[in-house]
């Protein structure tokens, strides 16, 4: 198929499959951890916009949690389809790991989901917030054990090597791997940004469109707090993964700034743009600033950051795709600072809800958060490269016995079906976003009980089917 080869089919279709996947848990961590604080606010003042934003983004997260899911699947059957020989080697490690996300998370979030989406009228208030605070922490504990075990891939630890298979000896060395804690921030905060951003956009766009009820100003408000606490939180999280990075592995961090060899007692200079060719070992019209390599990638102004010359050429990562995927990241990542310092500046003079050009930009970094999560993503798998399992497996050799043409299909139809279900997927939840939250929705309405019988949330009925009058919608209208 177009020339590639079996290895090459199985590293495209394992990408792209994880593309996919890894922006509906970005959102589902977020949006999760946002409706705890929305009801426990409302809880705590009785102020009806917060119940407003907690049913709307609500039916949101269903949407979206469905959609990880499903995508999700597919993940763990390619470790058996496409990557067979990583399996037999690697999986007394990695199978566990993502045996105890299952035993943990998923359980966590499958005993709290359906009384979080549709308990609201049929428990008490206390239950139903224990039980929305319980699939946050659900989300979360998911997140500790998927990143715990690609964490263990970057940088393993805690095993033994016995008859050419990983043997684990020490299991809290093997979860708590060096590079753990640091990408387990780096993601989880990535996740709250792109969250915050999806939901400042969505409030863009309706104040551009002059809609201006309170729980539209709220959730733009709320959104750009986050903004202005956490993008700057992110930054220092990043410099200090780096620094780990650097130490554990060295030749990830040489392809990421294109760097090819130094000069003899002479500090590292930071390339701003240039174009790496691996072919040549050089980065070709590169731009240069004097010792700020150094003084960023090692905090000093005097060491030196290794270059890509001084490992083999089969060990090096491609430089010219780490490189300008780690850029976009850190751009995205300055732009949504400055999202939150120009926040600032208008809440101060008042005009936070009426600067177009404020709304405009909020509305366009929309989709920021996610695009930077899947550069980092690309960042952290192709600057791995050549190891499936740094320093002991490399992917040549994690990959099953496929021909070409049967990973081509297979890539084929993973595309075509990905496209339509999925595409559809987040085509429902942009029509739930253009719809809006509604004010008041569910007032009047207590929390039932023993005996109290009323109709559940149904997320996917809350989406408007364009046609005034539609009997879907008039028996939705008013329900939480």
């Amino acid at each position: 198929m177009l020339g590639l080869d079996a290895l090459e089919l199985a590293r495209i279709q394992f990408a792209f499959t994880i593309s996919f996947h890894i922006l509906f848990p970005a959102i589902t961590i977020g949006l999760a951890s946002y409706l705890a604080v929305l009801e426990g606010l409302w809880l705590k003042t009785g102020t009806q916009t917060y119940r407003d934003l907690y049913h709307f983004w609500s039916k949101i997260f269903a949407v979206n949690f469905g959609m990880g899911v499903v995508s999700g699947l597919v993940m763990a059957y390619q470790f058996g389809t496409n990557w067979s020989a990583f399996s037999d080697f690697a999986g007394s490690v990695t199978g566990p790991l993502l045996a105890y996300e299952v035993l943990t998370a998923f359980f966590l979030e499958a005993g709290f989901l359906g009384v979080m989406l549709f308990g609201w009228n049929r428990v008490g208030p206390g239950l139903h917030f224990f039980s929305t605070i319980m699939v946050a922490i659900g989300t979360l504990v998911s997140t500790f054990w998927i990143l715990s075990s690609n964490s263990w891939m970057q940088t393993p630890q805690g095993f033994e090597l016995m008859d050419g298979r990983v043997i684990p000896v020490d299991w809290f060395a093997v979860v708590f791997n060096p590079s753990f804690p640091y990408r387990l921030a780096h993601m989880s905060t990535a996740a709250f940004l792109a969250t915050a951003f999806f939901v400042g956009a969505s409030a863009a766009w309706h104040l551009l469109r002059g809609s201006t009820n309170p729980a539209i100003r709220k959730m733009f408000s709320m959104a750009l707090w986050m903004a202005v606490f956490v993008a700057p939180l992110q930054l220092l999280l990043g410099d200090l993964h780096g620094l780990n990075t650097l130490e554990h592995q060295p030749a990830k961090i040489a392809a990421i700034e294109g760097h090819w060899s130094n000069t003899p007692g002479e500090p590292t200079p930071l390339t701003l743009f240039g174009w790496p060719d691996m072919q040549r070992e050089q980065t070709r019209f590169s731009v240069e600033v004097p010792y700020l390599g150094s003084l960023i990638l090692t905090h000093s102004l005097s060491k030196q950051v290794p270059a890509l010359k001084e490992f083999k050429p089969e060990d090096r990562p491609n430089s010219t795709i780490v490189f300008w995927s780690f850029r976009t990241m850190v751009a995205l990542g300055v732009l949504m600072i400055l999202a939150g310092l120009w926040s600032v500046f208008l809440r101060w003079s008042k005009k936070l809800y009426e600067s177009r050009a404020f709304l405009r930009f909020c509305l366009w970094m929309g989709p920021s958060g996610l695009i930077a999560i899947l550069a980092g993503w690309i960042t952290t798998e192709v600057g791995r490269q050549p190891w499936v399992v740094y320093g002991l497996m490399r992917t040549a050799d994690g990959v099953s016995a496929h021909s070409a043409n049967q990973l081509g299909l297979s890539l084929a139809l993973f595309v075509i079906v990905y496209f339509a279900v999925f595409g559809a997927g987040t085509g429902y939840v942009l029509r739930l976003v253009r719809k809006g939250p509604a004010i008041g929705e569910g007032a009047g309405e207590e929390h039932g009980g023993p005996g109290t019988s009323r109709t559940p949330a149904r997320p996917l009925s809350a989406a408007e089917n364009g046609l005034e009058g539609d009997p879907m919608n008039a028996e939705y209208s008013g329900r939480a």
